[in-house]
């Protein structure tokens, strides 16, 4: 029993020493330097696949391991390092839990709204936070559109900026990626769409991001509300409504806040809402420039993340018995 309790002392002591011999042993980078993008709410087990698929470490579950019993995963901070000549493991990690990147990064979400943008911005502790003590419309004045409604004109996405940077520069961005973006779907648009500007094309835009998320189904949204609004129907989307209701929706919308006016009420008022009703990403910016072809008015959730498309009130009816009324039962 003691000759055997000494082996395992000594196979513990040599997985000790190679644990330790690997986690020390510097990785010859490229020349140029190694670049690390860690996104917002990246966990340790993908960041070190990563380093290991890019050859910046040997063993990704060691790193894993490394980060989990030092506690190391729950500290990394988001943003973009770059690591110049030979690295071992535990330099690499040294330097993501101290969460000095050379670039840091603020993520906007598709289907935010500009008041979600603006949270996260103010959160960020990366940011100089010039932009905070100021209302909505002080913002767009300081970004040159004095008097325009700031909803749906930055782009969703990844923006990479130096620690310290100005969140007025990162709104500048973020509106001009949008309008490059923008400018692009309009001029791909088809003919004949009910849109006679690009910031109409961009409301769109931002109702097709708020009704699906479901890549399949963009373009049909798009058809059926581009369908309605040449037919001089109402497009009753309930986003819309949600978008009026401000803080009082709470989750739930019934029969009364269909009824209940506002601007952005498409059950009681007709063509597009004022403005956007979201941060808009680029496939639904394509959708509205370049909707399915197709004579469907109605669709109708399906409970699995896509709609049923339907050309006929009475199909419609169908499908709402089929997949909202039975399942309610």
């Amino acid at each position: 029993m003691k000759k055997l309790s000494g082996f395992l002392l000594i196979v513990l002591l040599c997985a000790a020493g190679w644990l330790a011999w690997a986690a020390l042993l510097p990785v010859a980078l490229p020349e140029g330097g190694y670049k690390l993008l860690v996104g917002p709410n990246r966990t340790m087990k993908q960041i070190a696949r990563t380093l290991e698929q890019d050859g910046a470490i040997r063993n990704r579950q060691l790193m894993t391991a490394l980060a989990r019993l030092s506690g190391a995963d729950r500290k990394v901070k988001a943003g973009l390092y770059r690591f110049q000549g030979p690295q071992s493991m535990l330099d690499v990690l040294q330097r993501l839990v101290q969460g000095h990147p050379d670039e840091a990064s603020v993520t906007a979400i598709e289907g935010w709204t500009f008041r979600q943008l603006r949270q996260a911005l103010d959160r960020n502790p990366d940011v100089q936070h010039e932009a905070k003590p100021l209302s909505d419309a002080e913002v767009m004045a300081q970004l040159g559109m004095p008097g325009a409604s700031p909803e749906g004109l930055f782009f969703p996405s990844t923006y990479l900026f130096t620690p310290g940077a100005s969140d007025l520069d990162i709104y500048r961005q973020a509106f001009n990626v949008m309008q490059q973006q923008l400018n692009a779907a309009w001029a791909a648009r088809k003919a004949d769409l009910p849109y006679r500007t690009p910031y109409e094309l961009l409301t769109m835009a931002s109702l097709i991001e708020k009704e699906t998320s479901s890549d399949a189904d963009r373009g049909m949204v798009a058809s059926v509300f581009v369908n309605r609004l040449k037919k001089g129907m109402r497009l009753q989307t309930d986003p819309s409504v949600i978008y009026g209701m401000g803080a009082s929706y709470q989750g739930n919308i019934g029969k009364a806040d269909l009824r209940r006016d506002t601007p952005y009420n498409t059950y009681t008022r007709a063509g597009l809402t004022p403005t956007p009703i979201s941060l808009p990403g680029k496939a639904a910016l394509y959708a509205a420039a370049q909707p399915a072809e197709s004579d469907a008015l109605y669709f109708v959730a399906r409970g699995d993340g896509s709609s049923q498309f339907s050309s006929t009130l009475e199909q419609h009816n169908q499908a709402v018995r089929k997949y909202i009324l039975k399942k309610g039962q």
